[in-house]
């Protein structure tokens, strides 16, 4: 009988929200020592296949530590800090108790995870952790490292779809990110990502070049910042869990900068928080990080796009999710804008349809820089409306599946005069629209634009405003403007949610339900 990996992401699921019904965890409470077992589970799955490998014996003469271990791609467990001794724990046993000393035994030989790993287990009852044990240990023991990090991303998701707002804090939709990813196509270089919340920008990074016969370790250098502290943990554990090497430092991107980031990076990739206000920009005003200027709203967008921007090296290309509004923002914003695009390092925009996060609903623009452009592609930017390109996961969420992923990188791949890929079911599609294998401008999907046309756009990089519509849809209404003009709407009333919601001190879905 074949192995079913839904069913198993299903039941380990059903048995991890059986601790939030039945503990006093709040929601946003209980992910972080779940994820910790799951990590934990992955390590000693590693560590059996390391240990038989290369014949390591708990009471051995022969020298044996963790640095023969990481040359294996594995972590090293001592003694007492194995799932597959937590499993055999008797009834009654202080099981909280154990898993911390697990936790606390793992830091003892991984420095780099010294203070990241959970430890309030103590606080739970040992019947519930025991039931999560079983359940967690129910992984096939030769699931692969891609399998379980497949596990932990679901986990990542499920908990940012029941957690709310706080959860879309660490995670990003893995087909968007796919998406990121498969256009920079970071073959090797420095990765660097300020608002890198559990790492999926890293993961995806490494799982491109697995797919492109590289190797992370070998390849790629991996840098990233993260504000909030629990956050943080998440991507270290989530570095781990991959088998990657990172270096992942605190700290708030809009004012520290630990790594002098200016003109040092191959790849910038993020997601960051859109809309956010109250940054104090007087503390900012010669940070060389924004080096066309700081806006005038209270609205941090165009302070993230200028951090991206200011960060890669003289060949570098960023990619990285950007609200709507940002597109065809004015005054201050716009001649900021204006700067970048004149710069002709602004590469490719995409603009994606709504219900793609798991807490927002607002659709978003895709945004693309490449500081090494040829000097053919200098005055051009590609535009891409794939607000009609989705599959429907359920009723309230949709995604990129790969044949879709992969046509819309194929479109930037002829646009850059690269061979495009087949290996995810994308051929069909584009012998329909590009059957001679080459570039060319589709009404209502996608055009390149020279500057001179964008700058007759008022410098927008709504997509909207120069792909057209289809002419099977075009019934004379401009409703790509129509759309911006309503998302702008939508951004706006979400603001004066969030402010009610301060207000009144409750979250407004709660107060309707």
């Amino acid at each position: 009988m074949p192995f079913n990996f839904a069913e198993l992401q299903t039941n380990l699921w059903t048995a991890a929200d059986n601790l939030r019904a039945n503990s006093d965890l709040k929601s946003q409470e209980y992910s972080t020592p779940i994820l910790g077992l799951i990590f934990l589970k992955y390590a000693d799955n590693r560590f059996i296949k390391a240990k038989d490998k290369i014949g390591y014996k708990q009471d051995s003469r022969i020298s044996i530590g963790p640095e023969d271990f990481k040359a294996m791609g594995s972590m090293f467990l001592p003694d007492g800090a194995r799932f597959s001794e937590l499993v055999e724990l008797p009834e009654g046993e202080d099981i909280g108790a154990r898993i911390n000393d697990a936790m606390n035994l793992i830091e003892g030989v991984h420095p780099e995870l010294k203070g990241v790993l959970p430890k309030t287990y103590n606080t739970m009852e040992s019947a519930l952790l025991s039931d999560l044990l079983r359940t967690f240990n129910s992984i096939p023991s030769d699931l692969d490292v891609d399998l379980f990090g497949r596990i932990y991303e679901y986990f990542l998701g499920k908990f940012a779809m029941s957690e709310g707002q706080g959860g879309g804090e660490f995670y990003t939709p893995e087909s968007l990110v796919k998406l990121l990813v498969h256009v920079i196509e970071p073959y090797h270089g420095k990765i660097y990502d300020p608002a890198c919340g559990s790492g999926g920008m890293f993961v995806q990074s490494a799982k491109f070049l697995e797919d492109h016969q590289g190797k992370a370790a070998d390849d790629i250098s991996i840098y990233g910042q993260e504000r909030a502290t629990a956050t943080l943990k998440l991507a270290k554990m989530n570095m781990a869990v991959h088998g990657l090497s990172a270096d992942i430092r605190s700290g708030n991107s809009y004012y520290e900068d630990p790594f002098n980031c200016v003109d040092k990076f191959d790849f910038v990739i993020a997601n960051p928080p859109f809309n956010v206000d109250g940054v104090k920009k007087e503390n900012i005003k010669d940070d060389p990080r924004y080096p066309f200027g700081i806006p005038k709203p209270d609205n941090a967008n165009y302070l993230w796009i200028q951090n991206f921007y200011s960060a890669l090296n003289s060949k570098g290309r960023a990619a990285f999710v950007m609200a709507n509004s940002a597109a065809d923002a004015r005054h201050s914003e716009l001649e900021i804008r204006k700067q970048m695009v004149d710069s002709g390092h602004v590469d490719v925009i995409i603009s994606v349809s709504s219900n793609f996060f798991f807490t927002v609903t607002l659709p978003v623009t895709l945004w693309f820089f490449d500081k090494g452009k040829p000097e053919d592609r200098q005055d051009k930017v590609l535009f891409i409306d794939a607000t009609k390109i989705f599959t429907q996961v359920d009723r309230a969420h949709r995604a990129f599946e790969p044949a879709q992923l992969e046509f819309l990188a194929n479109i930037v791949r002829l646009y850059r005069g690269n061979d495009p890929e087949s290996d995810l079911g994308s051929k069909d599609e584009m012998n329909k629209h590009f059957p001679d294998g080459e570039y060319v401008d589709v009404k209502g999907l996608c055009k390149v634009a020279i500057l001179s046309e964008i700058k007759e756009q008022g410098h927008s990089l709504n997509p909207g405003r120069y792909v057209g519509v289809a002419d099977e849809e075009d019934d004379g209404v401009d409703f790509h403007e129509r759309l911006s003009e309503l998302n702008e709407e939508l951004e706006k009333l979400n603001a004066e949610a969030k402010i009610l919601e301060k207000l009144i001190g409750h979250n407004i879905e709660d107060l309707l339900e």
